[in-house]
Order: C-alpha cells, then structure tokens, then sequence
C-alpha cells in the first residue's frame, strides 16, 4: 500500500463517494419492489455506470502514481479516438493520425518526468506547427484548413485539458489551513473531479426545479440561469467545505476555485454540446450505458482541469 492511503481526507472522501453510490443502489432497489411501474430503466443504467467509473478512477488514484497516469492517459486515448469516430476526416489524414496519437504517451511522459515546461507547451506549440507540416508533405490541399483545425483542437480537448488532471497527481504535499494532513495530489484530483461532477448535477437539478430562462437556447436548451446560478451557489458552498480537507486553500480561495469549477464546467458542458449539436449527435459515444460516452463525461473537466490546475499553481508552485 502507498502513502496515498495515509492520507485520512481522500480516504474518507473516498468511502464517501462509494457511501453515495450504495445509498443510491439501495433507494433504486426500494423504489423497483414499491413503484414497479416507475421508468427506472435509464437510472439503474446511470448508477451502475456511476459504480464502474468510480471504482476504476478511485484504484486508479489510490494504488501507484504510475498506474494513475496510466489510467488518465488511457481516459484521453478514448476520448480522442470516440472524437475522431464523431467528426468527418480525409482518407489522406490517416497517415496523419498516428502522429497524433503518438502525442498521448508523449504528453504523458513529461508528467511522469515532471517537466513542466515541456508538458504546457508540447501540445499547444509542437504539435501545432508538427501536424501541419506532415499534412503539407502529403500534398492534399483540398480541407487543409478544416483537417488541421479539427486534428489540433481534439488533441487539446481530449489530451492536453484532460493530462492537467495527471499533473495535479505529481503536485507535492502542501500544509492545510486546518492544520490536518498535508494534502497530496491525489486529494487535489478528488476535489475538482468531485467537485466538476457535483456541479453538473447541482446546475440540471437547479434548473429542473427554479429553472426558465434559458442561457443558450440553441445550443443546449436544458441550461437554465436558475440552473446555472444555483449550481454555481451550490458548487462554492461545496468548495468552502471540503477544500479545508483536500487542498491548502484558505477560505477566500477556496471561493474562487468553487467559481472556476462552477463556471468551467458549464462553459466545457455548453462547449462539447455545440459540437455534437454540429454534428448531428445527441450523444458522443455509448461506451457507458445511460451517459453516452467518454466525452459525455470528460466535456466539464476538459475546462475545469486547466483552469484548476494554473489556479493551484499559480498560488503554490
């Protein structure tokens, strides 16, 4: 067993996500035996997908730091491979995709070295002037723009947002305000991935129950202001609680990092839900049952983890 384990905050964190899970599993096993007409179907679907996530993403982080990188290298493989199922591609961009799929492992490397400089600028910068090039020496023209475009805005979204996640891993202990355990970066992991999805469920139960008016009718026409506000209200008070256990932020801090999660992660829901909206998709996989697939799970982190990532980094490292 790893130190990770000795840090008491993301131990209990971590017993109460799966404290959440079988308290959902069982409510669902009374409503089935009391309400067996009620459409549960999806639900069960949802929670059951809820406890394979959960527990593949809790080992992930809790066995090695190895194995955790691993896991989010492999979570931005899929994602990128569900993109590239979902959006149109020239025949002659095959030759190009292996060199995209090479800046998985790469990108992940330099997290594993922690080489900061090289893990910030590698996607964004290399492989923004490398993918071009290659598409050049082919000699195809015709799309060019829209290939290139398409290729480097995936690898942002699926890899290089998602590999922010990693780095959080690699992060040194740090003091708490609470003058607890020091929290590592497994605990900054749980945090904004706790925190990323509560706000989405926060922001659809707001907006089912206060929500009218509608921020982007067009685009997502389930996102509501009284969703929006209440999930943001409801993801700082979240924020304020649990970052005096699983990060070193003060209370002010803690505030803003509720306010980033909160607003990056409607802004990376609302971001995702325009490109399937654009092409013709109401879901961007089915690889789990009742959410679609992996970019129907990652769209919010894909904006919150950066965003996170340089707020802890900016104030600590």
């Amino acid at each position: 067993m790893t130190d990770r384990f000795t840090v008491t905050p993301a131990l209990w964190t971590m017993v109460a996500i799966i404290g959440l899970l079988s308290l959902a599993s069982l409510v669902l096993a009374i409503l089935r035996r009391a309400r067996p007409a009620w459409p549960l179907t999806e639900v069960r679907r949802r929670v059951s997908s809820w406890w394979v996530m959960a527990a593949l993403f809790l080992l992930a982080i809790g066995v090695s730091r190895t194995i955790s990188l691993c896991f989010f290298g492999l979570v931005s493989f899929l994602a990128f491979k569900e993109y590239l199922s979902m959006i149109p591609t020239r025949r002659s961009d095959r030759r190009v995709l292996g060199w995209a799929y090479l800046a998985i492992p790469l990108q992940y490397l330099w997290v594993g070295m922690e080489w900061y400089g090289m893990f910030v600028v590698f996607i964004p910068v290399y492989m923004l002037l490398l993918l071009p090039l290659r598409m050049v020496l082919i000699g195809n023209p015709k799309g060019f723009l829209r290939a290139v475009g398409t290729l480097h805005w995936g690898l942002m979204i699926t890899v290089f947002s998602i590999s922010h996640l990693a780095y959080l891993l690699v992060f040194p202990a740090l003091s708490q305000p609470s003058g607890g355990s020091s929290p590592g970066g497994a605990s900054l992991v749980l945090f904004l991935v706790v925190l990323t999805q509560l706000n989405d469920v926060s922001q659809f139960l707001w907006g089912k129950a206060v929500g009218r008016a509608r921020v982007v009718p067009t685009v997502s026409p389930n996102k509501t202001y009284g969703g929006l506000l209440g999930g943001l209200l409801t993801t700082i008070g979240l924020s304020l609680l649990l970052a005096r256990w699983l990060t070193p932020l003060d209370l002010l801090q803690a505030a803003q990092a509720g306010v980033i999660i909160g607003l990056g992660g409607f802004v990376g829901d609302v971001v995702i839900s325009a490109l399937k909206r654009d092409l013709g998709l109401k879901d961007s996989g089915n690889l789990l049952p009742g959410h679609g697939g992996i970019l129907d799970r990652i769209d919010s982190l894909t904006y919150t983890a950066p965003l996170f990532f340089h707020f802890i980094h900016y104030y600590y490292y």
